[in-house]
Order: structure tokens, then sequence, then C-alpha cells
């Protein structure tokens, strides 16, 4: 299944969540066109999909091997494109503080 596919799905099965229908719309849209699909857009359709419950029923629709099938290609571009967050606290050095001295 590609992307395309995975986005008709999506679109399909979110006939009921119109915010879940119109973002599957717009990237099946996309993709018809031959554009490329940004990241965000891709996720604002997880997320929406998830808090919704759309996920859920799709998996218990197509059972769990069909569902990672349908998921995979939203998932791959997501994993390839999205960029992860550090989870380290950004470090201001005071003014005239060396970077590289040790603190303890």
């Amino acid at each position: 299944m590609n992307l395309q596919d995975a986005t008709l799905v999506f679109r399909t099965e979110s006939a009921g969540h119109p915010s879940v229908a119109s973002i599957a719309q717009s990237v099946y849209d996309r993709l018809l066109d031959g554009e490329a699909v940004d990241y965000r857009l891709l996720d604002d359709l997880i997320a929406e999909a998830s808090a919704k419950g759309v996920l859920r029923a799709m998996r218990a629709a197509y059972g769990p091997v069909a569902f990672e099938a349908i998921l995979a290609p939203v998932m791959d571009v997501l994993a390839r494109d999205k960029p992860v967050r550090s989870g380290r606290p950004p470090w201001d050095p005071a003014p005239g503080e060396d970077p590289l001295a040790v603190r303890y």
C-alpha cells in the first residue's frame, strides 16, 4: 500500500468525522496533483484521527495486520521527515561564561 492508498482509506473511514475527513481529503488531493505532502499535514491527520477514535475503529474493522499496512506509509513519512525534539533542556550560558568549562 502506498501513501495515496492509505489516505484514501483514511478519507473513507473518517466520513463521520468531518475534521479528519477534510485533512485526509487535502492530503489525497495533493497526492493526486503530484505535489509533495508536508509531514505536518500527515501529523495532523494522525493526531486528529486518534483524537476522534478513527484509528481505533479502523483497527477493529480491518484487524491488526491490515491496520498496520494502512498506517505504515503515513508513519514512514513521519519517521523520515518529522524532526526529533531533544529531551534536553536548552543551555543558555551566562555572559562571559566559557561553554567548554566543566561545571559541577
